[in-house]
């Protein structure tokens, strides 16, 4: 049966993964990456997998904590190849990077941190910057490790919210008068 796709071999493989990881704005993960990948029907996992596996080796891509990043050598080589993919194939994988870019800036910019205290409970401080810096950072004493998720989660899903109700209780006089 005859390969559908503009994608075919391991090379090809690699110039796609190469052209992926010089666009992403943070590390990502295995699934992550083989998401972005197979935006083409020629990709094979079991291929992509072992391109990826071969990019490391070649110090193309680093591998740490389970991430995946491109080095200097992958994105220089990556660079002088990129334009033997597709245009088709190239302007796909843009499109989906820039949506995963947007995720993983978002991600950087909206944190929370769990620390374990004496007592048994914990510690969270949760934190919103923006491109110039930080925005707001607060640490909340709470009573077990589901209430610092929950607690989590929520700033997470609605942090300009919660950044905007600190500074409306903030900027408002004791008597529900702005200054």
């Amino acid at each position: 049966m005859a390969r559908v796709g503009f994608i075919h071999d391991k090379l090809d493989i690699k110039f796609l993964v190469l052209y992926i990881m010089s666009r992403v704005v943070a590390p990502i993960d295995l699934p992550t990456l083989a998401d972005l990948t197979m935006c083409d029907e020629g990709v094979d996992y079991f291929a992509f997998a072992t391109a990826v596996h071969e990019l490391v080796s070649t110090e193309h891509l680093l591998l740490e904590d389970d991430r995946y990043s491109i080095t200097d050598k992958g994105r220089k080589n990556g660079a002088i190849c990129e334009s033997s993919l597709p245009y088709s194939i190239r302007v796909k994988c843009d499109k989906n990077v820039a949506k995963l870019n947007g995720r993983l800036r978002r991600d950087a910019q909206v944190r929370s941190d769990m620390t374990p205290r004496e007592d048994g409970t914990f510690t969270l401080t949760l934190s919103l910057d923006d491109e110039h810096g930080n925005l707001l950072t607060i640490a909340l004493l709470t009573a077990s490790e589901q209430q610092c998720d929950r607690l989590s989660e929520q700033f997470k899903a609605h942090p300009e919210q919660i950044y905007n109700g600190v500074l409306d209780v903030l900027l408002t006089d004791y008597d529900g008068k702005e200054p």
